[in-house]
């Protein structure tokens, strides 16, 4: 059953609302995919903190009409699925590590920095570390040469305990 011109707008408000806040979005076609599967899917998904739905691709071009993301409309053909996170890399990532263990979710594009990526754009995107394993491995350099300071004085009193024995 269709949606009504109160439903629809109410769609388009909260699309518009997460379009405002989101930093990239992603989409895939989920043909297919079995009702299980999709359940996966969306479970990754609010543990990234990705919004994930599927919507009328009508709705979601209005949406994002006058935005950064306004050029993603021409991609939005066939069934999808939309994945939109303030991170700029959980929405690429949710989808595409998913696209890795099943065939039928299909990524067609995304739109990163006011930017419309292809596939291997979204795929590349992906890839990268988000933003907490980027500051987990800051801290790490951050700590080494202190770490090393610290490895290096113990080692020298140790040194000089026994030249003092």
């Amino acid at each position: 059953m269709g949606l009504n011109l109160n439903d629809k707008k109410a769609v388009v408000a909260e699309v518009s609302a997460q379009v405002a806040n989101a930093e990239t979005i992603a989409i895939a076609e989920y043909r297919g995919i079995e009702v299980g599967d999709l359940t996966v899917l969306r479970k990754k998904a609010r543990e990234s903190g990705v919004y994930l739905r599927v919507l009328k691709n009508t709705l979601v071009r209005r949406a994002v009409e006058g935005t950064q993301f306004a050029g993603l409309a021409e991609h939005m053909v066939g069934p999808l699925i939309y994945s939109v996170s303030a991170d700029p890399v959980a929405a690429a990532k949710v989808l595409n590590d998913f696209a890795k263990t099943n065939d039928k979710l299909v990524l067609k594009a995304g739109s990163y920095a006011g930017k419309v990526l292809d596939k291997a754009g979204v795929q590349a995107l992906a890839s990268v570390p988000s933003r907490e394993e980027l500051l987990s491995k800051l801290l790490y350099v951050m700590q080494a040469p202190v770490a090393g300071f610290v490895r290096g004085l113990d080692a020298l009193a140790k040194q000089r305990e026994g030249a003092a024995a």
